[in-house]
């Protein structure tokens, strides 16, 4: 084979030995160095063919190269970016459902734990047998006391901390620690001592209001997020502003009621220990009612008369331990519930933003907005919501159906109020077609009069006959109790539409709820007829300061709303890649107002205090 002369090399490879000059003074040239390109390209022409042969063929090697690619990352010819939107969009839509779903199964499922065991715990407790046989030292009845409470009275300083402890832990975090909580007190009860009992039923206190504040801020929450993931196109969802005034109300109706329609199954959840395990062991109302000479209206402080031995024979423990075995699993089912199937409220830099106003601001946000003459016409609506479910729970249950029916039929009693409960949540779906009052004073009026009715009846002791009486009259109240709580909550969903402000405004629902409960509790050994006159006045308080705040809106009266202050965390990193960060608190300007709710102007600087508050129109 003739060998290749270096005159016929590959022009690259020449081209590359060549060497551009340096900068500084001039060298003496070499003695002998290559040839030069030209010079040898001159020499032999057919080095011209060779090095367009080999130009032409990384012009196309690259081509390829390139259509390759573009055959790997480019659209698929089928691919439809508006299907692909829609179908994801649908995705997050069904991942709201799902969230709300979860919540309401895990608040089901912890509030009838709760309930189930200190139902059933206080019965056995209240049993003389069952406290000398297997407690006789330890006082289980002055245990008793300091549980309720430690469950009652601690709640009175909720407000204190419940605000900065949804911020601090984030919405789906402070609904999961009250919900381990809860867990923790069923978990005490294994072992029954003053040093387990107590100091759990405390827990249980600080953990209430943290519980549902959260619980209602995530559901309205998800209502929001719902109408952003349905109406993705608008330019304000894009925009991360506010939407419309109104435009969520809608989704805060059905998703309340769904929450609701689940919640008040608890109390049905609640009687299943009493009903496959307890009532095996109660003696017939013959036996315990049988030193009862009033009920009803005549009665006074909690069934007096009522027999110190409830239990015909003493359960076993491994029977207790099952017992409370399963309502610990359930405890735990709720925990993971939250957990894993729960969602976040709020972006992440939107919690980031929540808790960057100062914690002294979130601490005396609460109070602020108790200047808001909206919410100050509600707080009667709130005290009677407390009101009213511990009475049906103590006062009418006790009072009127085990007196009249005996301890065993206290389940059924309670069942039926819960299932009617549960069932007439959803009439509260009619405030998506009716106006919003509806809901609220249906409930009232059916309230009052069965309150009216209660009054002036006092039902036979051991008296079975009237038992159908009985079982409407616990139907009914749980109609009422269905639209007077999914209407307070949907009506705060409806007033109050910043996310910046729910947790306050559903803080301070549930507290006045739980000082309702707290006097309720105070009041246990007062007469019946005056039980009922607190409770009738209070219902018709409630309804006319309703009716005035309706009023007043209606007027377009001005209502003094605390503004939020911005953030002051410094906007560095790979969350604020623009100079106008949407998801900052107050940073939609003025394309997110409208012209009913009219926000006061950001402070000049990021740093300064605004004002603490700020006259609105309603």
């Amino acid at each position: 084979m003739p060998r290749a002369t270096p005159s016929c090399q590959d022009p690259h490879q020449r081209l590359r030995k060549q060497r551009p000059p340096r900068p500084g003074p001039p060298r003496s040239a070499p003695a002998a160095g290559p040839p030069h390109p030209e010079a040898a390209m001159e020499k032999d022409p057919s080095c011209y063919q060779d090095a367009a042969k080999v130009v032409a063929g990384d012009g196309l090697g690259a081509e390829g190269t390139e259509a390759q690619l573009d055959d790997f990352v480019g659209a698929h010819p089928d691919y439809n970016e508006e299907e692909e939107e829609q179908k994801y969009f649908r995705r997050k839509r069904l991942g709201v459902v799902k969230n709300v779903v979860a919540a309401s199964l895990a608040g089901t499922l912890t509030y009838g734990v709760y309930l189930g065991l200190l139902q059933m715990q206080l019965i056995l407790h209240y049993d003389e047998t069952y406290r000398e046989v297997k407690y006789s030292n330890i006082q289980l009845e002055d245990i008793d006391r300091k549980v309720l409470m430690g469950i009652n009275v601690t709640p009175v300083a909720a407000l204190l901390y419940t605000p900065v402890l949804i911020r601090f832990f984030g919405t789906k975090w402070a609904m999961f620690l009250a919900v381990g909580i809860y867990a923790l007190f069923v978990s005490s009860n294994y072992w029954e001592r003053y040093y387990t009992l107590v100091p759990s039923a405390v827990a249980i206190g600080v953990a209430i209001v943290p519980l549902w504040a959260s619980m209602g801020n995530y559901i309205t929450r998800m209502a929001q997020k719902y109408y952003e993931y349905v109406n993705y196109k608008e330019e304000h969802v894009q925009e991360q502003q506010r939407a419309p005034r109104g435009a969520c109300n809608a989704y805060v109706v059905v998703f309340q009621t769904v929450f609701y329609v689940c919640f008040h199954l608890s109390f049905v959840c609640a009687q299943m220990p009493m009903l496959f395990f307890l009532n095996n062991y109660l003696y017939q109302l013959n036996h315990t009612l049988y030193g009862v000479k009033h009920c009803g209206t005549l009665s006074h402080g909690t069934l007096p008369g009522f027999n110190k031995t409830v239990l015909q024979s003493l359960p076993r423990s491994v029977n207790l331990i099952i017992v409370e075995s399963a309502l610990m699993a359930a405890a735990f089912v709720a925990m993971l519930v939250v957990l894993v199937l729960c969602g976040s409220a709020y972006r992440p830099t939107e919690e980031i933003d929540l808790r960057s106003i100062g914690w002294g601001n979130i601490f005396q946000l609460p109070f602020k907005h108790m200047r808001d003459y909206r919410l100050r016409h509600l707080f009667p609506f709130f005290i009677y919501s407390g009101f009213e479910v511990l009475f049906v729970c103590t006062g009418f249950s006790l009072n009127y159906g085990v007196c009249a029916l005996g301890l065993e039929k206290l389940a059924y009693l309670l069942m039926a109020y819960g299932f009617s409960a549960s069932a007439c949540s959803s009439l509260a779906l009619c405030t998506l077609r009716l106006r919003r009052q509806i809901p609220l004073l249906a409930g009232a009026l059916v309230h009052a009069a069965l309150l009216v009715t209660l009054f002036c009846w006092a039902p036979e002791p051991r008296h079975l006959v009237q038992a159908p009486l009985l079982y409407a009259i616990a139907v009914l109240w749980g109609t009422g109790s269905a639209l007077n709580k999914t209407g307070i909550s949907i009506l705060l969903g409806m007033l109050y539409e910043d996310k910046e402000r729910q947790d306050f405004v559903f803080t301070i629902y549930h507290w006045w709820q739980a000082l309702a409960i707290f006097t309720v509790y105070l009041w246990s050994g007062l007469p019946m007829k005056a039980k009922l006159s607190i409770m009738l006045l209070s219902l018709a308080v409630a309804v006319g300061a309703y009716i005035w705040m309706e009023h007043k809106l209606a007027q377009h009266v001005a209502y003094r709303l605390p503004r939020i202050p911005r953030p002051r965390h410094k906007m560095r990193g790979y969350r604020y890649l623009e100079e106008d960060d949407s998801d900052e608190t107050g940073s939609e300007g003025d394309g997110g107002r409208d012209d009913n709710d009219e926000h006061p102007a950001e402070a000049t600087r990021g740093d300064e205090l605004p004002r603490d508050d700020v006259d609105q129109l309603g």
